[in-house]
């Protein structure tokens, strides 16, 4: 590996142009081979990113078959994760998959039964997860801040039915089924697509109480669901953990609700303004007193991410440093999403 990361991508979409962009300035790894159906994606990465025309596959198993390539990002729609996982697995590479990993939880068993699992790195591309915002709540958590912490709401809406551009994501003049986000087929709906983000954050605050056990989850009966058709595009729920920790989580594509997350203590909250994509995070911690932390993040997220996995393999681990997703994480999201969305 000689202290860089080879990387290749599967799946030429507009997330995965965003990801290749940030593979600029970082020393520790290096996109160097791409894979799509499309003739024009295979083109426009090609010469934008510089990529040797050997390296760019109108098959992805072709890429996978490339000896150079360390790590795969998987990007292609979310009913093809897991079918391109156990493949990458099968093909000796360590793994970065698109949020969410498995649009089921049988998928996800399939996967984390391959005997070889254990040998590679598996990551899920939540980036939000990387941004320094997430380290300084950590260390408001467990400065013990607030107190002992007691209950979160995180919630993120956009309507992408009317706004222009959102992560990636054109406007919609119509409920259109044949755009992925909207297509139960092909993995769509808010549940798996915003709610994954939920249900990650939610983890992650309860990984850090003590006593608690993720594993050991419920959720609510009342399970409200507003569909179009046959996709989910409003949901809420409430996320229990060992009868304790309680997370109340919405996604919605119907109603611009905010990107905000709070956490209740006995002694105060923490609020943070946008969880998943922002330049300056912004934290209002309220306990006796009330303070204001702004935390700047030069980099994008992707980058930040593409820097800290490459640094994990390159340091043999084979599933996320904190606080990246781990895989155990993977597995018991993906559970808590299927339960959420056929409950």
């Amino acid at each position: 590996m000689n202290g860089i990361i080879k990387w290749g991508i599967i799946g030429l979409g507009n997330v995965a142009y965003e990801f290749a962009k940030s593979f600029y300035n970082i020393k520790n790894a290096k996109l160097i081979a791409i894979a799509s159906k499309t003739q024009n994606k295979l083109s426009k990465f090609k010469d934008e990113f510089n990529i040797n025309p050997n390296n760019c596959y109108d098959e992805y198993e072709k890429l996978l078959k490339n000896n150079e390539v360390d790590i795969i990002y998987i990007a292609l729609p979310n009913n093809l994760h897991s079918e391109w996982i156990y493949r990458s697995i099968e093909l000796n590479k360590h793994i970065l998959v698109e949020k969410p990993a498995f649009i089921n939880f049988k998928d996800a068993q399939k996967v984390f039964s391959h005997p070889n699992l254990n040998n590679f790195f598996l990551g899920e591309g939540f980036m939000f997860r990387y941004h320094p915002q997430i380290m300084k709540i950590i260390e408001l958590i467990q400065s013990n801040e607030i107190g002992n912490i007691i209950s979160m709401e995180t919630v993120f809406g956009k309507n992408l039915l009317t706004k222009k551009k959102f992560f990636g994501f054109f406007k919609s003049k119509k409920f259109d089924s044949n755009k992925r986000i909207f297509n139960k087929s092909l993995g769509g709906g808010a549940i798996l697509d915003h709610g994954s983000y939920t249900v990650s954050m939610s983890l992650l605050i309860a990984s850090l109480i003590e006593g608690i056990n993720i594993e050991n989850f419920k959720l609510s009966i009342d399970n409200k669901k507003d569909m179009i058709e046959d996709i989910d595009v409003e949901s809420s729920i409430e996320l229990i953990f060992d009868n304790k920790f309680k997370s109340n989580i919405t996604a919605s594509f119907l109603n611009d609700i905010g990107n905000h997350t709070i956490i209740n203590g006995e002694n105060g909250k923490i609020i943070i303004s946008n969880t998943w994509n922002s330049d300056t995070g912004e934290i209002y911690l309220e306990n006796k007193k009330k303070k204001l932390f702004q935390v700047e993040n030069k980099k994008s997220l992707y980058s930040l991410e593409i820097e800290r996995i490459s640094n994990d393999i390159l340091n043999n681990k084979i599933e996320a440093s904190y606080p990246g997703t781990k895989k155990n994480e993977i597995l018991i999201s993906s559970q808590i999403l299927d339960k959420w969305l056929n409950g």
